[in-house]
């Protein structure tokens, strides 16, 4: 058999060339030549760069329609983390791949030492692949984790090849890479961490899953923006792919999920970082408030949506005199967005703040990026600007276009459900997302309907 051997290919055009060149031999484009492995065939005809040309003759493969197709749900198995569980769609399924990501020192190996803990004293098997770090760091962080007599079996590996032996040799329920970045294949010449690298050996780990039924989770490299570092495709090929967020300098975390074949996609699950690991937050919405005593001007309380469950976080705005050039500054909102909430809000409601400086903050460095938050924000800005207010109780929440008029947000019933249960009376809202009449009225909470910010002004004057 023909030993295997490199080819290179570029990710613009396609074509191929036996060795490295620093430009495309066929586009001309520069650095876009990318590593793979190609088995030669034996007879098989060779392009004009010398590239084995992948050539097959294979029978017709058997079709099913889809009705004949017998749909099963996937059954999961929880981590015991429930707030995990939540993001992952209720558990890890078989066969499943699921890529996390995060900036250093979040908390993504304390996570997942934790999950394979507790998924190990459940009766599955979990192994634990180390990279970055020795088995004497992993067994002291569990150590330190208060995890006393942990059973999860520790591999300290970078080499593919032996770990796929041992993973295949062992055929444990779950298998945490930690991380992708740092794995290698000797079938290809490049360091660790390159682009054919992190393809290949994620390629390989995930063919083992299907395979073998052995859910397998990838830790992944992120860059200085907060993105997964290698190639996009890396996300295509897993099943659920998640982000863990948070301040390094505060104790909540976010796990979010930004894609999930087995479930919902932009659900979040909500940590607390503290001296035994990271423990779930029950009520998520409690980290978002802050506690005043009385009411304060520019604070209103926005009910979002993060995936399907509602959270309420406080919006706070300052207004204050500004100087030739006006600042706009917004803290976990789009701030191209509140310039043009500002615009409308003197074109519509007769509200100007063109001399002065705007600042607009989410508080508990929450990342709000839904429409729906557009009524809070223009109200907590008003609210600043005349240093009246809002009632005690006060929930808001709507997007605003640019003619003025107030839109209705996604599932307008289980944001005010949720607010009436934290204790919340006064709302205004889009009139879409009022209960009907004849509907079954929201104890305790007192909602007005507004189809324009004008109106929401006039409501807001009447309530102050």
């Amino acid at each position: 058999m023909a030993k295997d051997r490199s080819i290179y290919v570029c990710t613009e055009c396609g074509g191929t060339s036996a060795k490295w060149l620093g430009k495309c031999p066929s586009c001309d484009a520069w650095n876009t030549l990318v590593e793979q492995v190609a088995g030669a065939q034996p007879g098989s005809a060779n392009n004009r760069f010398g590239a084995p040309v992948f050539t097959a003759l294979a029978g017709a493969a058997e079709l099913a329609t889809l009705s004949d197709i017998e749909a099963t749900d996937m059954a999961r198995t929880p981590t015991g983390l429930d707030e995990l569980d939540r993001v992952l769609g209720g558990g890890i399924v078989s066969g499943g791949v699921t890529l996390i990501g995060g900036d250093p020192g979040i908390g993504k190996s304390t996570l997942l030492l934790q999950a394979v803990d507790a998924l190990q004293r459940a009766g599955r098997n979990a192994i634990y692949v180390t990279g970055e770090e020795s088995g004497a760091q992993v067994a002291l962080r569990s150590k330190r984790l208060g995890l006393d007599h942990s059973q999860v079996q520790v591999l300290a590996e970078i080499q593919l090849e032996k770990i796929l032996a041992t993973l295949d040799a062992t055929r444990p329920a779950i298998a945490v890479i930690d991380s992708i970045q740092t794995v290698y294949s000797d079938q290809l010449t490049s360091a660790p961490g390159s682009v054919a690298q992190v393809r290949e050996c994620a390629a390989h780990l995930t063919r083992f899953a299907k395979a073998s039924g052995t859910a397998v989770v990838l830790v992944g490299h992120v860059t200085k923006e907060g993105a997964l570092a290698g190639p996009r495709v890396l996300e295509h090929m897993v099943d659920t792919v998640l982000y863990f967020e948070g301040d390094t300098h505060s104790s909540f975390r976010l796990v979010r999920a930004i894609k999930n074949r087995f479930g919902a996609v932009n659900e979040i699950g909500v940590f607390a970082m503290t001296e035994r690991g990271l423990k779930g937050v029950a009520n998520p919405s409690a980290i978002f408030l802050s506690q005043h005593a009385e009411p304060v001007p520019g604070s209103v309380v926005l009910v979002t949506l993060e995936g399907t469950r509602p959270m309420l976080v406080e919006i706070q705005a300052l207004v204050d005199n500004g100087g030739p050039s006006p600042r706009r500054l917004s803290v976990g909102l789009d701030r191209d967005r509140l310039a043009m909430l500002l615009a409308v809000l003197h074109r519509h409601a007769g509200i100007a703040c063109m001399d002065q400086d705007v600042f607009v903050n989410a508080v508990g460095g929450v990342r709000i990026s839904e429409p729906a938050a557009d009524l809070a924000v223009m109200l907590a800005i008003t609210s600043s600007l005349r240093g009246k207010p809002l009632p005690k109780g006060f929930i808001a929440f709507g997007e605003v276009g640019l003619a003025g008029e107030v839109r209705p947000a996604p599932r307008g019933q289980e944001r005010l459900r949720e607010a009436a249960k934290l204790g919340f009376s006064v709302a205004v809202v889009p009139k879409a997302n009022a209960p009907r009449k004849g509907a079954k009225e929201i104890e305790g909470l007192t909602i007005h309907p507004v189809e324009r910010i004008e109106e929401a002004m006039d409501v807001v004057r009447q309530l102050q």
